[in-house]
């Protein structure tokens, strides 16, 4: 495990390093091996998921299963598609025509270490790979349908993540308004975190109600965890974070601190782990680890 990222999850409770641990051993079990060929990809396919990473995503995806299947065993290959779309969305958007940066999970970038054209492929392969993964969850056919159909909006263009990157782009060197910067934040990287926390909740076979509480759970996290972000790229430094401090200013991104100021963006990142843990409130003692992971993504440091 990477310095930065040990130092992060020091403290942090044993559920979620337990989740990580059983998340990268099916990861590499998803994964092709690393001599098959074509041998180029398939190592910067495995290079890149297995860079760091806390595995956040799955580890909402798992928790939100327990609350109604422990052990959680039918959300894993949710759980680790969705650790395939993140990580593909970080090799795109680390890429010279996009962020342009050298440095991911305290490590060079895929296209620094693969070159760019197998970056692009890698991340290609990724996405194929994920809905390959999520066809396998062990769960009947129509709720399978129904995860298939989350996840993929999430990842898209209306309100997913590739329709808020490219807003984030339309939106560099600009003053975006609230409206604006709330869009991009919903859907670059809350959509994804929404789509763990209701993935699953499907795979666990929740009631409709309880996976719209999910829902708005993820929603909510998903949206500080990104406001978050705002202001660590602000206030820490490329070892902490493990990628390229600095970043949003400099490329003039639309972002929280940009607009708001550092003491209004945490606040607004407090507000919205607030709302997102009152939906929580139903499951009792259950909910407890989403409680913790939520917390923890308005409380990190990297």
């Amino acid at each position: 495990m990477s310095s930065y990222l040990c130092v992060e999850l020091m403290g942090f409770s044993e559920f979620f390093e337990l989740d990580r641990v059983a998340v990268d051993a099916a990861l590499d079990k998803f994964l092709p091996a690393a001599g098959t060929l074509p041998v180029s990809i398939h190592e910067a396919m495995r290079y890149s998921v297995f860079a760091g990473g806390k595995r956040l995503r799955p580890a909402l995806c798992l928790e939100a299963a327990r609350l109604f299947a422990d052990p959680p065993v039918a959300a894993m290959a949710a759980a680790c598609a969705i650790e395939f779309i993140h990580t593909y969305s970080l090799i795109h958007d680390d890429l010279p025509a996009l962020d342009n940066d050298d440095l991911r999970r305290g490590k060079p970038t895929c296209h620094k270490q693969f070159g760019e054209a197998n970056a692009i492929l890698a991340g290609d392969g990724l996405l194929t790979l994920a809905f390959e993964t999520l066809a396998q969850a062990p769960i009947e056919a129509s709720r399978c349908v129904r995860l298939i159909s989350e996840v993929s909006r999430a990842a898209g263009t209306v309100r997913g993540m590739v329709g808020g990157q490219v807003a984030d782009l339309e939106a560099e060197k600009t003053r975006a308004d609230l409206a604006t910067l709330e869009y991009i934040h919903q859907s670059k990287t809350a959509a994804l975190i929404r789509a763990a926390c209701v993935a699953g909740a499907i795979c666990g076979g929740a009631a409709d109600a309880d996976v719209e509480r999910l829902r708005n759970f993820g929603e909510n996290i998903g949206w500080a965890f990104q406001v978050v972000d705002d202001i660590l790229d602000v206030e820490e430094s490329s070892a902490a974070l493990g990628k390229t401090a600095g970043k949003d200013q400099a490329q003039q991104k639309a972002t929280y601190p940009a607009l708001l100021g550092l003491t209004q963006s945490r606040e607004v990142a407090s507000e919205l782990a607030a709302k997102a843990i009152s939906e929580l409130e139903p499951f009792g003692a259950r909910g407890r680890n989403l409680r913790e992971l939520a917390e923890f993504l308005v409380e990190r440091r990297s």
